[in-house]
């Protein structure tokens, strides 16, 4: 008799044990980063912080979920989701069709892409003013090439440091820089006399990717997306990081 509840308390442990592990991965939402790409996702004071980081955050609570996060180098993220470490991954990860292929794709939550940074009272108020103008750019970068094949007019200074490349425009050494929209937001928020045009030069969409095989995630993410946008969290997360004043 005494084994007999030995063994029915076991049981019921286990189950009780199995029931809230399953609940806590319902309530959790395991999530990837390489916190190392300001202003999208980055470590302040111990802490993670960004752009991604405070998104995700507001989309878990949309969801009634905590976050898990797990840091990982940019070239492991989609390795992690697809050997199920985690649920999904958010770091400027552009939507791609390679990329599509091992992994789904929330809606796109972020334009990112090549800008002009400029300054606000110089020549350059289109990307048509671009043509025989200095532009300088980072060496290494898609900027180069892209400028190369699509703007052969420009006249290029090209410089090995991405601060060394702003540094030419408000010295007037160069009438513009082209660079990644998030740099160059982050530049423009600590500096009054610059600029970002609205129009950008390439338009490449961040979207969060989900590991394949869990629809309904995606889903559940796209829809409380949709509801931030809706309430306006959206796009105060969006003032703080890319347009208020650097603090």
């Amino acid at each position: 008799m005494t084994t007999r509840r030995t063994l029915l308390t076991a049981a019921l442990t286990l189950s009780l044990a199995w029931s809230a592990g399953s609940a806590h991965a319902q309530e959790t939402l395991r999530a990837v980063t390489d916190a190392t790409f300001p202003p999208m996702e980055f470590v302040k004071d111990g802490q993670r912080t960004g752009f991604d980081i405070e998104l995700v955050e507001a989309l878990a609570n949309a969801m009634g979920k905590k976050v898990e996060w797990i840091d990982i180098d940019f070239k492991g993220l989609i390795p992690a989701l697809q050997a199920g470490r985690a649920d999904i991954a958010i770091s400027a990860i552009y939507i791609t069709p390679e990329r599509a292929k091992v992994v789904d794709f929330t809606d796109p939550y972020y334009a990112g892409g090549l800008a002009v940074l400029t300054k606000k009272d110089g020549p350059v108020h289109a990307l048509q003013d671009l043509d025989g103008r200095r532009v300088s750019v980072q060496v290494g970068t898609k900027s180069v090439n892209y400028l190369k094949e699509h703007y052969p007019a420009i006249r290029r200074v090209e410089v090995e440091k991405n601060q060394e490349m702003f540094n030419l425009v408000q010295i007037g050494r160069a009438d513009a820089a082209v660079t990644g929209k998030p740099a160059a937001k982050l530049f423009a928020q600590s500096s009054p006399d610059m600029k970002v045009l609205d129009e950008q030069i390439t338009t490449e969409e961040y979207g969060i990717a989900v590991s394949k095989g869990k629809p309904e995630l995606t889903q559940a993410l796209n829809a409380a997306l949709q509801q931030l946008k809706a309430d306006g969290s959206y796009q105060a997360i969006v003032n703080k990081w890319f347009e208020a004043p650097a603090q």
